[in-house]
């Protein structure tokens, strides 16, 4: 075994072009293996945060919102304006039939300006009657939120001072969420106390209308419904509808299973396109190592007839795939890493679906099954050339060399 494997090394450094191209396209089986069970893994991954997050059964958004997309677009992309609806609206929501809990919240842009360290959506909660955000705020954070303190979603950058300013004053991070993969990780969270303080500075300081006619102290962005048993999501969003007309209601139920659908979709898209490149690579190494064996077939006779085994030829061939192998499998997984993780929110945003990275022990698992299924994929192309080279008569291989 060891004159194998060291004559198996010398074939490689003698022939460092063929080696190199063979590793090459067990690279290309590599990269595309890990990309397509990333993406899937994360699409995954997104859905069950965006379950988790939404956590009610109906929301409510003024009529105003639909020049900002659909409900579930607003929610996943991250709320990309202001809109609000009346007080009065609000009351009749919570005395909706078989309405248990209601919500309220008020959304509110910073502005790209001096007054504002970025440009984030910042929503504002009442810790009274939210059962949605503050459940998620305990996950990272059990200490005091009061009025001037803010809590960050998991992609916006937190200075080192701890404090971010908007509209003039500055304001104290609490604490940083754990990331959804939604538009919910560029939001900026505050009770509605802190959040009307900061609408009132945004109508002082900048000439706009987005306050136009709005009673910032009473007014909602959004209501988060959670109903009575008993009673469904679609019976209460069909009753809110027909009799308040200045708002919308969605049961939260059919914007999840819309975007489970969608995603499906998605990966099964992603699942065949990678099943199909998988079969070619796998047809195109079965024809590459056929020729390849063509070519060695008087080296092969040498061997034999030097005192070489059958078990001897198939030996040096099978180490041979299994060190380029080892090598394209795993320059593909660097190739991944470099390429994809830089790339993660451009695509993110291209397939337009909640997207979360899978975490340590899910990327090792990948990465092992990933090296474990290229490096195998190798092995058994090579191999069955190897086999039927090695089985072959010593002086049939001389003579059709000759």
């Amino acid at each position: 075994m060891k004159f194998a494997l060291s004559l198996s090394l010398k074939n490689i450094k003698r022939r460092p072009f063929r080696s190199a191209a063979l590793a090459a396209l067990v690279m290309f089986l590599s990269f595309t293996l890990f990309f397509g069970a990333f993406t899937i893994i994360s699409l995954q991954n997104g859905l069950e945060g965006y379950r988790s997050r939404l956590g009610a059964d109906v929301v409510v958004v003024p009529n105003s919102a639909k020049g900002h997309g659909t409900v579930d677009d607003i929610l996943l992309q991250g709320i990309t304006g202001a809109y609000y609806m009346s007080a009065k609206d609000v009351e009749k929501i919570k005395a909706a039939p078989g309405v248990e809990q209601a919500g309220r919240q008020f959304f509110l842009t910073s502005a790209k300006a001096s007054c504002c360290s970025g440009r984030v959506q910042i929503i504002g909660f009442e810790p009274e009657t939210d059962f949605l955000i503050q459940p998620w705020i305990r996950e990272s954070y059990s200490g005091e939120f009061s009025d001037g303190d803010i809590i960050v979603g998991a992609d916006v950058s937190v200075p080192e001072d701890k404090t971010i300013k908007f509209y003039g004053e500055t304001y104290r991070v609490a604490a940083q969420l754990d990331k959804t993969g939604t538009g919910l990780d560029s939001a900026v969270y505050a009770n509605m106390n802190t959040v009307k303080q900061m609408a009132h500075n945004a109508a002082n300081l900048l000439e706009t209308d987005t306050f136009k006619g709005v009673d910032i102290d009473s007014a909602a962005s959004a209501v988060m419904i959670k109903t009575s048993e008993g009673y469904s999501a679609e019976a209460v969003a069909d009753d809110i509808n027909i009799h308040i007309t200045k708002v919308q209601a969605s049961p939260a139920k059919s914007m999840v299973s819309g975007i489970s659908e969608g995603l499906s979709g998605v990966s099964g898209m992603i699942g065949v396109l990678v099943g199909v490149i998988w079969i070619l690579a796998v047809v195109i190494l079965i024809v590459v190592f056929a020729l390849l064996s063509n070519e060695r077939r008087k080296e092969f006779a040498i061997l034999r007839t030097m005192g070489a085994s059958r078990t001897m030829i198939f030996s040096v061939m099978a180490f041979e795939s299994v060190m380029t192998s080892a090598a394209g499998a795993f320059l593909g997984l660097a190739i991944s890493f470099a390429v994809i993780f830089p790339l993660a929110d451009t695509l993110k945003a291209a397939l337009g679906f909640p997207f979360l990275l899978p975490g340590a022990a899910v990327l090792a698992a990948l990465c092992g099954g990933t090296l474990l299924l290229s490096v195998a994929a190798g092995v058994f192309t090579s191999s069955v050339s190897a086999y039927r080279i090695s089985q072959s008569e010593t002086g049939l291989l001389l003579r059709e060399d000759a």
